[in-house]
């Protein structure tokens, strides 16, 4: 069976095919519709979901919100150094990766700003590092006015201005993630509220993207990898929410992997949600049955990454990576600022 190698995920992408700015207007960005009854493939644009979505469906939106996990400084030597910020630990300090990692021992400090320094304490064993910091004042509020937006490393020039609005939703509220959920980076305000009155509902469910999420699959059999662990909560609301609209007919559309990947976590082989919170290690990938949504958008995701393994549980092999072969073909811009496909 195709699909359950890492290497069945191996694509070549010419580099200025990664998009390294957002488009000018969110939801102007090109969005590729893939059947999965017919296997055919639309080009539209991202604007067109409000007449791709019937009422009566719903919308599930992750409403993470990104926090400027970067916070670049000096060692008491002069010499820079990057701090950056996974999770918040349960004993107040911080899990980080720190670079130079070799000279960033327990011990040593590193200065931020003054009156804001972060003390390396201990070393994980994934080796990364728990920091403690040290400041006066809320921390996130020394972390938002010290700390850089984390994007991507394929985006490859610093962090400007504009990102602080861009490299997140227009729904995000609750910080905790190092990482956008990028396919919502397309919705306006303007969008979600002509689906509303369309007769969309709208389910909010919360997962904190970890730094995992760009991390490709070492193993070659997918069976042999270990997860990256995420935190997510959904709520009864939510699961209430969900469970009458595919009582009543409707279909589930999920906003990226990350509400894909929470809603799988919550649902049961009938295909009810229960709410519930904790860490997932969920590996959703061949030849997983996807329960939890019936439709899918997404981005463009790094080839041998668990995302493109998620739209290929989703969308089957075969298809998915045709997808991508056309996406490619037609000049469709990957990754966090790219343009968006949804899988029917």
């Amino acid at each position: 069976m195709k699909g359950l190698h890492t290497s069945d995920y191996d694509f070549v992408l010419p580099e200025g095919r990664i998009a390294q700015s957002p488009a000018e207007r969110r939801d102007a960005s090109r969005l590729m519709v893939v059947h999965r009854d017919t296997g055919a493939i639309e080009h539209r644009h991202f604007a067109d979901l409000a007449a791709l979505i019937p009422s009566g469906d719903a919308l599930v939106l992750n409403t993470t919100r990104v926090f400027r996990a970067r916070l670049l400084g000096t060692r008491d030597s002069g010499a820079s150094a990057e701090i950056f910020l996974l999770r918040h630990h349960f004993d107040g300090r911080w899990e980080a990766m720190v670079q130079p990692g070799a000279k960033l021992k327990p011990g040593r400090v590193v200065h931020i700003a003054p009156g804001f320094d972060v003390r390396v304490e201990d070393v994980t064993d994934r080796h990364t590092r728990l920091v403690r910091l040290l400041g006066h004042g809320d921390e996130l509020a020394l972390i938002e006015a010290h700390g850089h937006v984390p994007l991507p490393p394929y985006i490859t020039r610093a962090d400007a201005s504009d990102d602080l609005e861009r490299y997140q939703t227009v729904y995000a509220r609750q910080p905790g993630s190092v990482a956008a959920p990028t396919a919502g980076l397309h919705f306006t305000p303007e969008l979600l509220t002509a689906l509303g009155a369309n007769g969309v509902e709208r389910a909010e469910v919360l997962l904190h993207v970890g730094a995992g999420t760009f991390k490709p699959v070492d193993a070659e059999r997918l069976a042999d990898h270990v997860m990256h662990e995420e935190w997510y909560r959904v709520t009864p609301d939510t699961a209430g929410l969900l469970n009458t609209v595919r009582e009543l007919g409707g279909k589930v559309w999920c906003v990226g992997t990350t509400s894909l990947r929470t809603l799988e976590s919550v649902v049961d082989d009938r295909g009810v949600f229960h709410a519930a919170d904790g860490e997932t290690r969920i590996f959703i990938h061949p030849p997983h049955h996807v329960r939890g949504a019936d439709r899918l958008i997404t981005n463009f995701h790094l080839p041998r990454s668990t995302l493109l393994m998620l739209v290929a549980a989703m969308a089957g092999y075969d298809l998915a990576m045709e997808a991508y072969r056309v996406a490619i073909a037609e000049g469709y811009r990957f990754y966090s600022y790219g343009d968006a496909m949804v899988v029917l």
